[in-house]
Protein backbone atom coordinates (compact mmCIF):
# COMPACT_ATOMS: atom_id res chain seq x y z
CA UNK A 1 0.00 0.00 0.00
CA UNK A 2 1.18 3.35 -0.65
CA UNK A 3 2.83 5.47 2.49
CA UNK A 4 3.29 9.15 3.25
CA UNK A 5 7.60 9.34 2.72
CA UNK A 6 9.09 10.03 5.94
CA UNK A 7 11.17 13.33 6.38
CA UNK A 8 13.95 11.20 7.66
CA UNK A 9 14.67 7.88 7.03
CA UNK A 10 18.16 6.55 7.15
CA UNK A 11 17.25 2.86 6.31
CA UNK A 12 16.00 4.40 3.06
CA UNK A 13 17.32 3.40 -0.41
CA UNK A 14 17.61 6.42 -2.85
CA UNK A 15 19.48 4.82 -5.55
CA UNK A 16 18.58 4.55 -8.82
CA UNK A 17 18.09 0.71 -9.56
CA UNK A 18 15.86 0.34 -6.52
CA UNK A 19 13.77 3.86 -7.20
CA UNK A 20 10.39 3.22 -8.00
CA UNK A 21 7.70 6.79 -8.71
CA UNK A 22 6.02 5.41 -5.73
CA UNK A 23 6.00 3.04 -2.97
CA UNK A 24 9.80 3.19 -2.13
CA UNK A 25 11.80 3.44 0.83
CA UNK A 26 13.35 7.30 0.24
CA UNK A 27 16.40 8.86 2.61
CA UNK A 28 14.39 11.80 2.44
CA UNK A 29 17.88 13.24 0.33
CA UNK A 30 17.25 14.97 -2.69
CA UNK A 31 20.01 12.76 -4.62
CA UNK A 32 19.57 14.57 -7.81
CA UNK A 33 22.81 13.82 -9.47
CA UNK A 34 21.86 9.72 -9.87
CA UNK A 35 18.09 10.01 -11.73
CA UNK A 36 15.84 7.03 -12.85
CA UNK A 37 13.25 9.08 -14.88
CA UNK A 38 14.71 10.92 -17.93
CA UNK A 39 11.95 12.18 -18.76
CA UNK A 40 11.79 14.46 -15.77
CA UNK A 41 15.01 15.40 -16.09
CA UNK A 42 14.44 16.92 -19.66
CA UNK A 43 10.81 18.59 -18.31
CA UNK A 44 12.92 20.91 -15.73
CA UNK A 45 14.76 23.26 -18.00
CA UNK A 46 11.63 23.84 -19.74
CA UNK A 47 9.31 24.38 -16.16
CA UNK A 48 12.00 26.14 -14.96
CA UNK A 49 12.38 28.24 -17.84
CA UNK A 50 8.46 29.10 -17.83
CA UNK A 51 9.08 31.68 -15.12
CA UNK A 52 7.20 34.51 -15.33
CA UNK A 53 4.78 37.30 -13.18
CA UNK A 54 1.47 38.68 -13.47
CA UNK A 55 2.81 42.21 -12.43
CA UNK A 56 5.12 42.31 -16.41
CA UNK A 57 2.32 41.42 -18.23
CA UNK A 58 1.16 45.14 -19.94
CA UNK A 59 -2.08 46.01 -21.12
CA UNK A 60 -4.65 45.20 -18.22
CA UNK A 61 -6.02 48.53 -17.95
CA UNK A 62 -6.66 48.59 -21.39
CA UNK A 63 -8.94 45.52 -21.03
CA UNK A 64 -10.38 47.15 -17.84
CA UNK A 65 -12.29 49.55 -20.55
CA UNK A 66 -12.95 46.59 -22.81
CA UNK A 67 -14.62 44.82 -20.78
CA UNK A 68 -17.90 47.17 -20.91
CA UNK A 69 -17.27 48.54 -24.14
CA UNK A 70 -16.13 45.56 -26.10
CA UNK A 71 -18.24 42.49 -24.55
CA UNK A 72 -21.70 41.64 -24.68
CA UNK A 73 -23.61 40.91 -22.01
CA UNK A 74 -22.96 37.14 -22.43
CA UNK A 75 -19.34 37.25 -23.32
CA UNK A 76 -19.38 39.55 -19.37
CA UNK A 77 -21.54 36.69 -17.87
CA UNK A 78 -18.77 34.18 -20.02
CA UNK A 79 -15.42 35.74 -18.54
CA UNK A 80 -16.35 36.24 -14.97
CA UNK A 81 -18.04 32.57 -14.47
CA UNK A 82 -14.92 31.08 -16.39
CA UNK A 83 -12.42 33.37 -14.37
CA UNK A 84 -14.01 31.36 -11.34
CA UNK A 85 -13.71 28.18 -12.65
CA UNK A 86 -9.87 28.79 -13.23
CA UNK A 87 -9.13 30.34 -9.31
CA UNK A 88 -10.45 27.44 -8.25
CA UNK A 89 -8.81 24.37 -10.34
CA UNK A 90 -5.60 26.31 -9.57
CA UNK A 91 -6.16 27.17 -5.77
CA UNK A 92 -7.06 23.02 -5.28
CA UNK A 93 -4.25 22.32 -6.93
CA UNK A 94 -2.03 24.60 -5.19
CA UNK A 95 -3.05 23.26 -1.95
CA UNK A 96 -3.73 19.14 -3.17
CA UNK A 97 -0.01 18.95 -4.67
CA UNK A 98 2.09 18.36 -1.64
CA UNK A 99 -0.21 15.75 -0.70
CA UNK A 100 0.83 13.92 -3.72
CA UNK A 101 4.44 14.90 -3.52
CA UNK A 102 4.34 13.22 0.19
CA UNK A 103 3.71 9.83 -1.92
CA UNK A 104 5.95 10.02 -4.83
CA UNK A 105 9.34 8.28 -4.23
CA UNK A 106 11.31 9.96 -6.84
CA UNK A 107 12.94 12.68 -5.67
CA UNK A 108 13.18 14.24 -9.55
CA UNK A 109 9.83 13.97 -9.69
CA UNK A 110 9.10 15.45 -6.48
CA UNK A 111 11.21 18.57 -7.93
CA UNK A 112 8.80 19.26 -10.90
CA UNK A 113 5.89 18.86 -8.51
CA UNK A 114 7.41 21.44 -5.85
CA UNK A 115 8.25 23.55 -9.51
CA UNK A 116 4.24 22.94 -10.24
CA UNK A 117 2.79 23.80 -6.80
CA UNK A 118 4.85 27.59 -7.46
CA UNK A 119 3.61 27.76 -10.51
CA UNK A 120 -0.44 26.77 -9.82
CA UNK A 121 0.04 29.61 -7.05
CA UNK A 122 1.56 32.27 -9.39
CA UNK A 123 -1.61 31.22 -11.25
CA UNK A 124 -3.90 32.43 -8.72
CA UNK A 125 -2.18 35.18 -8.04
CA UNK A 126 -2.64 36.30 -11.99
CA UNK A 127 -6.27 35.67 -11.65
CA UNK A 128 -6.09 38.47 -8.52
CA UNK A 129 -4.57 40.57 -10.72
CA UNK A 130 -6.69 40.65 -13.33
CA UNK A 131 -9.70 40.78 -11.18
CA UNK A 132 -7.96 43.89 -9.41
CA UNK A 133 -7.18 45.75 -12.57
CA UNK A 134 -10.51 44.69 -14.98
CA UNK A 135 -13.62 44.12 -12.78
CA UNK A 136 -15.31 46.51 -10.21
CA UNK A 137 -13.96 46.16 -6.50
CA UNK A 138 -17.78 45.18 -5.56
CA UNK A 139 -17.88 41.83 -8.37
CA UNK A 140 -14.50 40.58 -7.23
CA UNK A 141 -16.05 38.80 -4.48
CA UNK A 142 -18.82 37.20 -6.62
CA UNK A 143 -16.70 35.98 -8.89
CA UNK A 144 -14.78 34.64 -6.65
CA UNK A 145 -17.57 32.81 -5.09
CA UNK A 146 -19.25 32.38 -8.25
CA UNK A 147 -20.02 28.36 -7.40
CA UNK A 148 -22.09 29.72 -4.29
CA UNK A 149 -24.83 30.83 -6.32
CA UNK A 150 -24.59 28.99 -9.60
CA UNK A 151 -25.23 24.81 -9.03
CA UNK A 152 -23.62 23.75 -12.27
CA UNK A 153 -20.08 25.15 -10.35
CA UNK A 154 -20.92 23.81 -7.32
CA UNK A 155 -21.47 20.20 -8.53
CA UNK A 156 -17.65 20.80 -10.68
CA UNK A 157 -15.94 22.05 -7.48
CA UNK A 158 -17.31 19.43 -5.13
CA UNK A 159 -16.58 16.78 -7.54
CA UNK A 160 -13.10 17.44 -7.94
CA UNK A 161 -12.91 18.01 -4.17
CA UNK A 162 -14.15 15.32 -2.46
CA UNK A 163 -12.23 13.03 -4.80
CA UNK A 164 -9.03 14.78 -3.41
CA UNK A 165 -10.25 15.21 0.40
CA UNK A 166 -11.03 11.40 0.12
CA UNK A 167 -7.35 10.47 -0.55
CA UNK A 168 -6.51 12.52 2.32
CA UNK A 169 -8.84 10.53 4.83
CA UNK A 170 -8.58 7.48 3.47
CA UNK A 171 -4.97 6.62 2.03
CA UNK A 172 -4.74 3.56 0.14
CA UNK A 173 -3.38 2.45 -3.33
CA UNK A 174 -7.10 2.71 -4.82
CA UNK A 175 -7.80 6.38 -3.59
CA UNK A 176 -4.45 7.54 -4.29
CA UNK A 177 -4.93 6.51 -8.21
CA UNK A 178 -8.06 7.78 -8.50
CA UNK A 179 -6.79 11.14 -6.89
CA UNK A 180 -3.81 11.02 -9.77
CA UNK A 181 -6.43 10.72 -12.43
CA UNK A 182 -8.21 13.42 -10.95
CA UNK A 183 -5.03 15.53 -11.06
CA UNK A 184 -4.52 14.37 -14.80
CA UNK A 185 -7.99 14.98 -15.97
CA UNK A 186 -7.93 18.72 -14.21
CA UNK A 187 -4.82 19.25 -15.96
CA UNK A 188 -5.63 18.02 -19.36
CA UNK A 189 -9.61 18.43 -19.41
CA UNK A 190 -10.74 21.17 -17.24
CA UNK A 191 -9.12 24.35 -18.52
CA UNK A 192 -9.35 24.25 -22.18
CA UNK A 193 -12.47 24.96 -22.38
CA UNK A 194 -12.23 27.88 -20.55
CA UNK A 195 -8.60 28.68 -22.21
CA UNK A 196 -10.77 28.27 -25.78
CA UNK A 197 -13.10 30.88 -24.73
CA UNK A 198 -9.89 33.59 -23.93
CA UNK A 199 -8.55 32.64 -27.34
CA UNK A 200 -11.66 33.33 -29.18
CA UNK A 201 -11.88 36.74 -27.92
CA UNK A 202 -8.43 37.30 -28.94
CA UNK A 203 -8.82 36.04 -32.07
CA UNK A 204 -12.06 38.48 -32.61
CA UNK A 205 -9.46 40.95 -30.86
CA UNK A 206 -10.80 41.30 -27.88
CA UNK A 207 -8.96 41.37 -24.05
CA UNK A 208 -5.89 41.06 -25.36
CA UNK A 209 -4.07 41.40 -22.61
CA UNK A 210 -6.32 38.88 -20.17
CA UNK A 211 -5.48 36.73 -23.70
CA UNK A 212 -1.87 36.73 -22.89
CA UNK A 213 -2.20 35.95 -19.16
CA UNK A 214 -3.72 32.71 -20.04
CA UNK A 215 -1.30 32.04 -22.61
CA UNK A 216 0.90 31.62 -19.83
CA UNK A 217 -0.86 29.58 -17.85
CA UNK A 218 -1.88 27.65 -20.30
CA UNK A 219 1.77 26.75 -21.15
CA UNK A 220 2.54 26.13 -17.56
CA UNK A 221 -0.47 23.81 -17.56
CA UNK A 222 0.54 21.51 -20.62
CA UNK A 223 3.88 20.99 -18.79
CA UNK A 224 1.70 19.73 -15.90
CA UNK A 225 -0.17 17.39 -18.57
CA UNK A 226 3.43 16.05 -19.28
CA UNK A 227 3.94 15.50 -15.94
CA UNK A 228 1.14 13.59 -14.86
CA UNK A 229 0.81 11.35 -17.98
CA UNK A 230 4.38 10.14 -17.12
CA UNK A 231 3.70 9.07 -13.55
CA UNK A 232 0.95 7.93 -14.61
CA UNK A 233 2.45 5.81 -17.30
CA UNK A 234 5.57 4.73 -14.71
CA UNK A 235 2.79 3.79 -12.42
CA UNK A 236 1.14 1.57 -15.37
CA UNK A 237 4.78 -0.05 -15.90
CA UNK A 238 5.90 -0.42 -12.64
CA UNK A 239 2.65 -1.90 -10.34
CA UNK A 240 0.10 -2.48 -13.14
CA UNK A 241 -2.02 -3.73 -10.70
CA UNK A 242 -3.15 -0.40 -9.37
CA UNK A 243 -3.63 0.67 -12.65
CA UNK A 244 -7.51 0.42 -13.28
CA UNK A 245 -7.71 1.51 -16.67
CA UNK A 246 -11.78 1.27 -16.47
CA UNK A 247 -11.55 3.71 -13.84
CA UNK A 248 -9.67 5.93 -15.56
CA UNK A 249 -12.31 5.75 -19.09
CA UNK A 250 -15.32 5.85 -16.62
CA UNK A 251 -13.85 9.33 -15.13
CA UNK A 252 -13.12 10.75 -18.35
CA UNK A 253 -16.46 10.33 -19.57
CA UNK A 254 -17.71 11.46 -16.49
CA UNK A 255 -15.25 14.45 -16.92
CA UNK A 256 -16.18 15.23 -20.46
CA UNK A 257 -19.88 15.39 -19.59
CA UNK A 258 -19.24 17.57 -16.76
CA UNK A 259 -17.00 19.63 -19.05
CA UNK A 260 -19.67 20.13 -21.58
CA UNK A 261 -22.55 20.86 -19.43
CA UNK A 262 -20.75 23.58 -17.49
CA UNK A 263 -19.48 25.20 -20.56
CA UNK A 264 -22.43 25.19 -22.72
CA UNK A 265 -23.87 26.34 -19.40
CA UNK A 266 -21.62 29.32 -18.80
CA UNK A 267 -21.10 29.97 -22.47
CA UNK A 268 -24.79 29.45 -24.10
CA UNK A 269 -24.90 29.75 -27.64
CA UNK A 270 -24.23 33.86 -27.49
CA UNK A 271 -20.75 33.95 -27.92
CA UNK A 272 -19.28 34.25 -31.84
CA UNK A 273 -17.15 31.58 -32.95
CA UNK A 274 -18.20 29.06 -29.62
CA UNK A 275 -21.06 26.91 -30.08
CA UNK A 276 -22.66 23.55 -27.34
CA UNK A 277 -21.77 21.47 -31.03
CA UNK A 278 -18.07 23.04 -30.46
CA UNK A 279 -17.95 22.44 -27.10
CA UNK A 280 -18.29 18.78 -27.31
CA UNK A 281 -16.58 18.29 -30.45
CA UNK A 282 -13.38 20.12 -29.16
CA UNK A 283 -14.01 18.58 -25.54
CA UNK A 284 -14.39 14.85 -27.39
CA UNK A 285 -10.76 15.44 -29.29
CA UNK A 286 -9.34 16.74 -26.22
CA UNK A 287 -10.41 13.64 -24.09
CA UNK A 288 -8.81 11.19 -27.00
CA UNK A 289 -5.65 12.96 -27.12
CA UNK A 290 -5.56 12.65 -23.75
CA UNK A 291 -5.98 9.30 -23.48
CA UNK A 292 -3.72 8.36 -26.03
CA UNK A 293 -1.01 9.90 -23.54
CA UNK A 294 -1.68 7.53 -21.00
CA UNK A 295 -1.70 4.47 -23.57
CA UNK A 296 -5.70 3.99 -23.80
CA UNK A 297 -7.60 4.22 -26.95
CA UNK A 298 -9.76 6.62 -28.07
CA UNK A 299 -13.36 6.44 -26.16
CA UNK A 300 -15.14 8.77 -28.28
CA UNK A 301 -14.56 7.38 -31.87
CA UNK A 302 -16.68 10.02 -33.47
CA UNK A 303 -14.75 12.98 -32.04
CA UNK A 304 -12.60 14.62 -35.29
CA UNK A 305 -9.26 13.65 -35.29
CA UNK A 306 -7.91 17.18 -35.07
CA UNK A 307 -8.74 20.63 -32.91
CA UNK A 308 -12.07 21.47 -34.00
CA UNK A 309 -11.66 25.01 -33.47
CA UNK A 310 -10.08 26.19 -36.82
CA UNK A 311 -9.74 29.99 -34.96
CA UNK A 312 -7.13 28.29 -32.24
CA UNK A 313 -5.04 27.21 -35.67
CA UNK A 314 -5.43 30.44 -36.75
CA UNK A 315 -2.64 31.42 -34.35
CA UNK A 316 -0.57 28.88 -34.72
CA UNK A 317 1.78 30.90 -36.54
CA UNK A 318 5.52 30.10 -35.97
CA UNK A 319 6.62 32.73 -38.41
CA UNK A 320 5.17 35.46 -35.39
CA UNK A 321 7.43 33.60 -32.56
CA UNK A 322 4.43 31.37 -31.38
CA UNK A 323 5.01 27.64 -30.58
CA UNK A 324 2.50 25.19 -30.97
CA UNK A 325 1.98 22.88 -28.00
CA UNK A 326 -0.38 19.92 -28.43
CA UNK A 327 -3.47 21.30 -29.48
CA UNK A 328 -2.91 25.16 -29.04
CA UNK A 329 -0.90 28.06 -29.39
CA UNK A 330 1.15 29.79 -26.63
CA UNK A 331 3.52 33.13 -27.36
CA UNK A 332 6.51 33.00 -26.11
CA UNK A 333 7.53 34.43 -23.13
CA UNK A 334 10.27 36.81 -23.04
CA UNK A 335 11.51 36.10 -19.76
CA UNK A 336 12.13 32.37 -21.04
CA UNK A 337 15.27 29.87 -21.58
CA UNK A 338 15.25 26.58 -22.62
CA UNK A 339 11.76 26.28 -24.03
CA UNK A 340 12.27 24.04 -27.06
CA UNK A 341 12.59 20.46 -26.33
CA UNK A 342 10.66 17.22 -27.01
CA UNK A 343 7.20 17.13 -25.51
CA UNK A 344 6.83 13.63 -26.78
CA UNK A 345 9.89 12.38 -23.72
Amino acid sequence: MVERNKIFNPAGDDTVGNRTIIKGATTGLFQLNATKYSWAKKLYPIMIGNFWIPEKVMGLKEDANAFHSDLSPAEQKAYKGILSFLIFLDSIQTVNLPNISDYITAPEVNLLLAIQAYQEAIHSQSYATILETVVESKERDEIYYFWKNDETLLERNQYIGEIYQKFIDEPGDDSFFESMVADYLLEGLYFYNGFAFFDTLVDHGKMLATGRMIAYIRRDELTHVVLFANIMNEIRKEFPEMFNEELVINMTKKAVEQEIAWSAHIMGEDIPGITKDTIADYTHWLANERMARIGIAPIYPDAPEENPYVHLERLQDTDNDKSNFFETTVVNYTQSTGLKGDWEF
